[in-house]
């Protein structure tokens, strides 16, 4: 079955908003092996002009999974979460997160698209901090398989 083509230009609700942990972000920089200073040592954060240690680049994977959650959980998206496949993953920032950020996710569906029996879904996610700036839009692509 084919994605709901309806779902392109919906916005949903913002999810809750999600407090960054230091020991979060050192965990998430070991697993991905950035071994900055920046990354995992708060006095070298510090020194180099950041409130607290600096999340890599790909953090925010971590806070846009609640907006997904939301997605397939759409009744009408018809989105078979054992078919998906993540296709891409963009990030564009206007200023890094750091430990003790409070950030709030909102996603839009901004593509579907089917090919054949597959369809792809394209998503940006806005997170913005406790102030309602904007930090960084994450831009995934989901491939859901159709039929074999």
């Amino acid at each position: 079955m084919p994605v709901n083509p309806d779902l392109q230009g919906r916005t949903l609700p913002a999810a809750a908003p999600y407090l960054v942990g230091r020991e979060k972000v050192r965990e998430f920089a070991r697993a991905v092996l950035a071994d900055s200073p920046l990354n995992l040592d708060p006095a070298a954060a510090r020194a180099a002009g950041y409130p607290d240690v600096v999340a890599p680049p790909t953090f925010p994977i971590v806070v846009t999974a609640a907006t997904l959650e939301q997605l397939l959980a759409l009744p009408d998206a018809d989105i078979d979460f054992t078919r998906v496949v993540h296709g891409d993953q963009r990030f564009a920032y206007t200023r890094p997160v750091v430990a003790g950020d409070e950030l709030t996710p909102q996603l839009t569906v901004t593509s579907v698209k089917s090919l054949g029996a597959h369809s792809m879904i394209t998503t940006a996610t806005e997170i913005r901090d406790a102030a309602g700036a904007h930090v960084v839009t994450a831009t995934s692509t989901l491939v859901v398989r159709g039929d074999e």
